[in-house]
């Protein structure tokens, strides 16, 4: 289970095929009332339809780089969950250690230590995934019917499994239990993290500087938890969002009227040297040229909307959470020497699923 490679042009094709249905009757039934019902008046200048486009695709442009603006800080906001897993870990490494204990542990009991920390680490980072995939209304992968659709083919971890599986054997039972009571249970996961630091404190296996700087680190953790649930949680404004898919359709229906009288044009301009069957009918060489301009408008529209929404799972343009999870679960347990029989493979890369 992965993230797509790429887009083939195939897949975009699927994606959009309800659409590419639609497009054919919207350019089809305006040329069989103009050239065969004969309302030769049922056409509009191309020139205001140009203005449109060309204003549409302004506004098209600012809400594609506004999504994208969402889409790249989520990705940061998982970079930075990468740097400070590292960092953690290094600390838990370097920090625990006999110097300030009156009791001394063996090599075995700080390791027990150390994993500890590290396998509650991997269970905030579950539960942080987790919330971050739950469904929100506003969210097209769960309320378009193409992308419906196309999330059929997509395996995503977190709709396979419940968050109640994927905790086992990363929290003790006691520990689970309370996690799975809280509403927001990434936010628990930390407060146990915190709670063991102050225990390793008193315990005399960390001083005051070095529960200080586990302290700055599960404040990073909550900064970088807090950003990622400010994008889940607030929206690509919708007005902007509503108002740009109108004015796609308003231009869509209106292509094919400015359209057919231009072709027509053209086809009597070619009759004049050479009259034969396709230069009388070349009005219906519109349709194509509609349905192409129509899907590429219609096609920047929705890479927008589902770029808005970097956590959903839906779409190629997503963040992967899932795996750069698993990559950081990884990094961080080879890091203390676990067993290597105990630290779960890398997601496998294919063309068909998405993490």
């Amino acid at each position: 289970m992965y993230i797509k490679k790429q887009y083939h042009i195939t897949t975009v094709l699927s994606w959009t095929k309800r659409y590419i249905v639609i497009f054919f009757f919207i350019s089809v039934v305006p040329v069989i009332l103009y050239d065969v019902v004969g309302w030769k008046w049922l056409h509009l200048p191309w020139l205001p339809i140009g203005l449109i486009g060309t204003a549409l695709a302004f506004i098209s442009g600012f809400k594609n780089n506004a999504a994208y603006g969402r889409l790249w800080e989520a990705r940061k906001i998982y970079g930075g969950i990468v740097n400070t897993s590292r960092t953690l870990t290094t600390m838990v490494n370097d920090f625990i250690t006999n110097e300030f204990s009156s009791k001394k542990y063996s090599e075995e009991e700080q390791f027990a230590i150390r994993k500890e920390i590290i396998l509650r680490h991997v269970a905030w980072m579950t539960a942080l995934r987790h919330s971050l995939r739950n469904p929100k209304e506003w969210e097209s992968s769960f309320n378009n019917k193409s992308d419906k659709e196309f999330m059929k083919n997509i395996e995503v971890d977190e709709y396979q499994h419940t968050l109640e599986e994927q905790l086992e054997g990363y929290l003790s039972v006691k520990e689970k239990a309370e996690v799975l009571s809280k509403t927001n249970k990434q936010t628990a996961c930390l407060k146990l993290q915190s709670n063991h630091f102050k225990r390793l404190k008193l315990q005399g296996l960390i001083d005051d500087f070095r529960h200080i700087e586990f302290k700055n680190s599960i404040e990073e953790l909550f900064t970088l938890q807090g950003k990622a649930e400010r994008i889940k949680n607030f929206p690509y404004p919708r007005q902007f969002a509503t108002l740009n898919a109108i004015f796609v359709w308003i231009f869509i229906f209106l292509i094919p009227f400015g359209l057919i009288n231009e072709f027509e044009h053209i086809g009597n301009t070619l009759s004049e040297t050479n009259s034969n069957f396709i230069t009388q009918n070349f009005v219906w060489f519109s349709i194509p040229f509609v349905m192409i301009i129509s899907w590429i408008f219609i096609l920047i529209e929705r890479v927008g909307d589902t770029s808005e929404n970097p956590f959903d799972g839906g779409m190629n343009n997503g963040v992967p959470i899932t795996t750069m999870s698993r990559g950081i679960e990884i990094d961080i347990r080879e890091m203390i020497n676990d067993n290597p029989k105990d630290i779960p493979k890398a997601y496998l890369i294919t063309n068909d699923s998405q993490m």
